[in-house]
C-alpha cells in the first residue's frame, strides 16, 4: 500500500505551533548569545574580533540564503531533465541505489532530473553542517593559537628585567657564533638550500618558536621601527595583529567557494579521492610552516654576511623579500584556504555519515574513514597550535609595520586630536573674517607652500605614547601652542 504524504492540511495546528515556537526560541537564543559576545568585545575594546564576529554572521546569512534558494528552486531544478547517459557519469558510488522518486515530467521523456528533490534536501543538510564546522574550526584554531602564545607574556615581561638588559647591553661586543640565535640557526645545513629545507621542515615539530627566536625577532622589529631600547609591548602588538588576521580567516571568498566546488566534483568514484585529497591541506600547511622557519634562518644568514661582530644582541633586519613574491599576507590567504578545505572535508564526512550511514558508498573502506578523520584532526591541531603562532611572529618581519601598532585608546586619542584641530582652524578662520580691523601681525594666517592655498597653522607638538603600561594606562599627550598668541604676548611685554 502506497504511503500518502501528510501535508499541513491534515496536521494539528498545535503541532505546527509547537514546532515553530521551538525553532523561534532557538533562533532568539543564538542571536542573544551573539549579541552578548559582541557587547563583551565592545567593552574590552577588541574591535577586530567584533569585525570577525560580523563576518561569521555574514557567512551564516549567506549560507542561509543558499538554503532558501534551494528550497524555492526545488521544483524548478527538479524539472530540468537530462539524458540518462549523462546522468550516470561521475557518480560518487560504483553501484548507486536509486530509491528516490523521479519527476513525472522527466520520467515520461525517458530522462532523469538534473538534481532530484531528495537530493536538494540532502544538499541543504550539507550546507548547514558546513556552516557549523567552518565556524567551529576557525574558533578552535584561534583558541589554540592564543593558548600557545600565552607563554609569550612571560617572555615579554622578561625583557624588562635587569638581567635581560645586562645580557643585551649595547656596549658589549660578541662574535656572531657566540650568540644563542646564531648557534640555533647557523649550522652546517644553513647555507645549502637542499639541506636547509628538510631541516626547517623538521624544526616546526619541536620548539617551533623558541625564546631566543622571539627575543631576536622582537629586537629586530623594534630597532627597525622604534628607537633602540624602547619598552614597546611586542606581545600585545602580535595579539592585536592576530585578531585582525582572524577576520580574514573566518570569511569565505569567491575563490574559496570555487575550489570547494572542485572538491565536490572530485568526489566521483573514479578519482579515488580518499587516497590523496585529504592530504592536500596537510601538505600545504607543512609547506607554510617550512617557509616560515626558513625565513628565520635566512634572516640570520643575511645578518652574518653583513657583519661578524654583534653589538649587544643579534640584529635581524625585517624585509618583504624573505616572503613569497614579497607578499607576507599571501601566507595568511593560504592558511585561510587550508582551514576552509579541512572544515569542508570534516563537514562532508559528518554529513554522509548522518544521511547515509557510517558504511555508505561514500566511505566503504576502513582506510577511507581513518585517513579523513586523522587528517582533519591533525590539520586542525597543527594549524592552531604550531603554524598560526609561528605565522603571527614571523609575518611581523616585513618591511612595513601594520596599522594596529597603536592600541585602540591611542587611535581614539589621535582621532579626537585631529577633530579638535580642525574645529580650532574653522573657529580661527571665522574669528579672522569677523575682525578685519585687527593688526595684521596678529590676525594673518600663514599659508604653507606644500599645502597650496589651504590655511595652515604651526604646532609645537610633543607626543608621549606609553607602550609598556597596561592598556588602561596607555595614553597620548599632545601639547599644542598657538604661536600667534605667544608672539602677541611677547610684543605686549616689550611695549610695557
Amino acid at each position: 500500500m502506497a504511503s500518502s504524504v501528510i501535508t499541513l492540511e491534515s496536521t494539528p495546528t498545535w503541532a505546527v505551533a509547537v514546532v515553530v515556537f521551538v525553532l523561534i526560541s532557538i533562533s532568539i537564543c543564538i542571536e542573544h548569545l551573539l549579541h552578548l559576545l559582541a557587547k563583551y568585545f565592545n567593552k574590552s575594546r577588541r574591535k577586530y574580533l567584533i569585525q570577525a564576529l560580523d563576518k561569521i554572521k555574514s557567512e551564516l546569512l549567506q549560507l542561509g540564503f543558499i538554503s532558501l534558494l534551494l528550497t524555492v528552486g526545488e521544483k524548478p531544478i527538479g524539472n530540468i531533465c537530462i539524458p540518462k547517459s549523462i546522468g550516470e557519469t561521475f557518480l560518487p558510488c560504483s553501484d548507486p541505489s536509486n530509491d528516490s522518486p523521479e519527476e513525472a515530467k522527466c520520467e515520461e521523456q525517458g530522462m532523469v532530473s538534473l538534481l532530484s528533490r531528495q537530493g536538494m534536501k540532502e544538499l541543504q543538510y550539507l550546507i548547514f553542517v558546513l556552516a557549523f564546522f567552518h565556524s567551529l574550526s576557525c574558533i578552535l584554531t584561534f583558541g589554540l593559537g592564543m593558548a600557545k602564545m600565552r607563554k609569550w607574556e612571560s617572555w615579554e615581561a622578561e625583557t624588562r628585567t635587569l638581567e635581560y638588559q645586562f645580557s643585551n647591553d649595547p656596549r658589549r661586543f660578541l662574535l656572531i657564533h657566540q650568540t644563542s640565535f646564531a648557534r640555533r640557526h647557523l649550522r652546517f645545513w644553513s647555507e645549502h638550500r637542499f639541506l636547509r629545507w628538510p631541516a626547517c621542515f623538521l624544526r616546526q615539530f619541536y620548539a617551533s618558536v623558541s625564546k631566543v627566536d622571539y627575543f631576536t625577532l622582537r629586537h629586530g622589529f623594534i630597532t627597525a621601527h622604534f628607537s633602540e631600547g624602547s619598552n614597546f609591548d611586542f606581545q600585545k602588538y602580535i595579539k592585536r595583529t592576530l585578531e585582525k588576521d582572524f577576520g580574514v580567516v573566518v570569511g569565505i571568498s569567491l575563490w574559496v567557494w570555487i575550489l570547494s566546488m572542485l572538491f565536490i566534483f572530485l568526489n566521483a568514484h573514479g578519482f579515488y579521492n580518499y587516497l590523496w585529497l585529504p592530504f592536500i591541506p596537510l601538505l600545504m600547511l607543512l609547506l607554510v610552516g617550512t617557509q616560515l622557519q626558513g625565513i628565520i634562518t635566512r634572516m640570520c644568514l643575511e645578518s652574518q654576511e653583513k657583519s661578524q661582530v654583534v653589538r649587544g644582541t643579534f640584529l635581524v633586519r625585517p624585509s618583504d623579500h624573505f616572503f613569497w613574491f614579497g607578499w607576507p599576507k599571501l601566507l595568511l590567504h593560504i592558511m585561510h584556504f587550508i582551514l576552509f578545505q579541512n572544515s569542508f572535508q570534516l563537514a562532508f564526512f559528518t554529513w554522509t555519515w548522518y544521511k547515509f550511514g557510517f558504511r555508505s558508498c561514500f566511505h566503504r573502506k576502513t582506510e577511507d574513514i581513518v585517513i579523513r578523520l586523522a587528517m582533519g584532526v591533525l590539520v586542525q591541531v597543527l594549524c592552531g597550535y604550531v603554524t598560526l603562532p609561528l605565522y603571527a611572529l614571523v609575518t611581523q618581519m616585513g618591511t612595513s609595520m601594520k596599522k594596529v601598532i597603536f592600541p585602540e585608546k591611542v587611535v581614539e586619542g589621535l582621532k579626537r586630536w585631529r577633530a579638535n584641530a580642525r574645529r580650532n582652524i574653522a573657529l580661527k578662520n571665522n574669528y579672522t573674517s569677523a575682525r578685519p580691523s585687527l593688526d595684521n601681525n596678529t590676525t594673518s594666517i600663514n599659508t604653507s607652500p606644500s599645502f597650496g592655498a589651504s590655511p595652515s597653522f604651526n604646532l609645537n607638538t610633543s607626543h608621549c605614547v606609553k607602550f609598556d603600561q597596561p592598556s588602561s594606562s596607555e595614553y597620548l599627550a599632545v601639547e599644542v601652542k598657538d604661536e600667534g598668541k605667544a608672539n602677541s604676548a611677547n610684543r605686549e611685554t616689550k611695549d610695557s
